[in-house]
């Protein structure tokens, strides 16, 4: 797996072994910032449920002022932290060892985020749960977008959070939120 564009670009990257952990292939992360493309310059982000940091690597690699990293998962930590290590990434970015509930809750180096990119298991039931923690790290004007199983539809809306675009690529599906304070849900 490699880093696709800018200053990393060509970058090898470490890959899990074993069953359990599944990185964002290139061809969706290619999807991913051909969409985002004009956010990520100098833009906060998070990238959670991070398993390999590829995509926070990425943001990055083309621009991104700072990612913070956060995953629960021990072996996906370390693939993360080899990743960061690995392309000789020295500022921007903070790994957090949490659970993502959790680890929302928590103060961070950044007060609020550009871009929020969530990658939970696939297996996972609580896509809406999911989306409206995350909401209050979601700057105004933020993006929020969710990776998951295409055979899972996303919620059309998640606390005060609206589904903007939806974009499919073989197993999986890219959902794209944004804040909208006249929600009630």
């Amino acid at each position: 797996m490699r880093i696709i564009a800018g200053s990393l670009k060509g970058r090898q990257l470490n890959t899990p072994t074993g069953t359990g952990l599944r990185p964002t292939s290139a061809k969706l992360r290619e999807t991913l910032f051909n969409v985002i493309g004009p956010r990520i310059s100098g833009a906060n982000v998070i990238d959670a449920f991070a398993g390999t940091g590829a995509v926070g690597i990425e943001a990055l690699s083309r621009g991104a002022a700072h990612v913070t990293f956060i995953e629960y998962d021990n072996r996906a930590i370390r693939l993360t932290t080899e990743n960061v290590r690995r392309c000789d990434i020295k500022a921007g970015c903070e790994i957090i060892f949490g659970s993502f509930k959790e680890t929302m809750k928590r103060n961070f180096s950044v007060d609020e985020f550009d871009l929020i990119f969530l990658d939970p298991p696939y297996e996972e039931d609580g896509l809406k749960e999911i989306i409206k923690t995350a909401e209050s790290k979601l700057a105004v004007d933020g993006l929020l977008v969710i990776e998951h199983s295409k055979r899972r539809r996303a919620p059309e809306v998640a606390g005060r959070m609206r589904r903007m675009r939806t974009l499919l690529s073989g197993d999986s599906s890219l959902d794209f939120y944004q804040l909208f304070l006249d929600i009630d849900e």
